[in-house]
């Protein structure tokens, strides 16, 4: 029998207790091992709980009991979770994981610590909630260069998003729509000012290519500024908007790296994952374009993750997993000022219509018109070719110059 801990009794943790409690006798066919919780640590009382004879608040009980092998931090945030996953790692016990967060900003030398002590750290819950998506990843890809990942990441901000595209419904009116059906927090700025998002690309960042990249280095936009109009002119164009977070290598071997809204194409596998799905593209040079689609969060699609993670453990007790990457710094990320990518642009201008088409023209190259019904006369809407994103300010700074205002600017992404 595997003595385990599970370190946070919220949403998460309660799952991970139902689900090894519920499933024992098929976990341990899987495991080869029966697997018991000996603790659950929570400075909350939980009187009427079936398991209160488990609960501890003091997180010695855990690390200093040497048969406690595997233990399952879902606490959320970086402390204590990260002074605690740090010592049990210490003592040599595997941890497994769903805090994006955490895993986005101490991963490399959590990792590293893990390694020197011969144990495992594991956080498939850490991406995609219940999608597989890290062990296929590092496992089943293993054979391919990894070109770009791209995916909606966020369950939230592809809900309000899917309500302002499906039914004309406002930014504002969406998220109260999201807070109520509990799909969105009271303070939504993680979701909807695009940090969470932000977390997950940089894990898969990280995986993808070895080195670190931590969140404070990559460019992050949420969609607290997309409106109605964008989205009836984005659907004019062929497409719909998207928060997506995407990584791929350039030729000079850094890494372009970005959270923001971005126009996709109705016939791009992302374009169809709506509501709360994730949907996660990964292009490989051998498999081209393979995704992973399902509810991204969620008590029990997550717990059922972690509590994967926690049979991988027990099965490699006494051996690691080789899931690994080295530390980074912000010279492996191209400055985002020095990317290049085309983009959707809405302006208005009290100039005529002709007038303002050439001086958009002058600016940017190859831009074209779309329009959309019911548009005022003053508003108009262009596409543009790649360009540098500097060179985008500057241009937009001259059409402020020509009296053209510059409402929205979206990234077109190819995918």
């Amino acid at each position: 029998m595997i003595q385990v801990a599970v370190m946070g009794y919220g949403v998460v943790g309660s799952g991970v207790v139902e689900v090894l409690t519920q499933h024992t006798d098929s976990i341990a066919k899987r495991a080869k091992e029966t697997i018991n919780i000996k603790y659950i640590l929570d400075i909350r009382e939980f009187p009427d709980s079936p398991f209160v004879d488990k609960f501890t608040k003091n997180f010695d009980d855990i690390v200093n009991d040497e048969e406690v092998r595997v233990v399952a931090e879902v606490m959320g945030g970086v402390h204590p979770a990260y002074e605690f996953t740090k010592q049990c790692l210490l003592k040599g016990k595997s941890v497994v994981t769903s805090n994006k967060e955490l895993v986005a900003t101490k991963g490399a030398e959590l990792l590293e610590i893990a390694r020197q002590n011969n144990a495992n750290y594991l956080f498939e819950a850490s991406v995609g909630g219940g999608i597989p998506i890290i062990r296929p990843m590092s496992q089943c890809l293993a054979a391919n260069e990894v070109i770009e990942v791209a995916g909606i990441l966020n369950g939230t901000t592809n809900f309000i998003l899917t309500k302002m595209i499906r039914e004309n419904m406002s930014f504002d009116d969406a998220l109260k729509m999201a807070q109520r059906l509990g799909y969105a927090e009271r303070n939504p700025a993680a979701d909807v000012e695009g940090h969470d998002a932000c977390r997950k690309i940089c894990i898969l960042a990280s995986l993808a290519y070895g080195k670190h990249v931590y969140p404070e280095y990559v460019h992050t936009a949420g969609i607290t500024n997309m409106t109605l109009e964008d989205v009836a002119y984005a659907a004019s164009w062929g497409g719909v908007i998207k928060l997506i977070g995407q990584v791929k290598r350039l030729e000079d071997g850094k890494l372009d790296i970005t959270v923001e809204p971005m126009l996709i194409a109705r016939d791009s596998q992302l374009a169809s994952v709506d509501d709360v799905f994730n949907g996660i593209l990964v292009r490989g040079d051998a498999t081209g374009d393979v995704v992973f689609y399902g509810k991204g969060a969620g008590k029990l699609p997550t717990a059922s993750a972690v509590v994967a993670d926690i049979i991988d453990c027990v099965k490699h007790l006494k051996a690691r997993k080789y899931l690994y990457w080295n530390d980074g710094g912000e010279e492996i990320v191209k400055p985002y000022a020095e990317t290049s990518y085309p983009i959707y642009m809405r302006v208005s201008s009290t100039l005529d219509k002709q007038t303002v088409i050439e001086k958009v023209a002058s600016l940017f190259r190859n831009s074209r018109s779309i329009v959309r019904t019911n548009a005022p006369e003053n508003e108009f809407a262009f596409v543009t070719d790649s360009m540098v994103v500097n060179r985008q300010e500057e241009a937009i700074a001259a059409l402020e110059q020509d009296k053209i205002h510059v409402l929205s600017k979206i990234r077109i992404a190819d995918l």
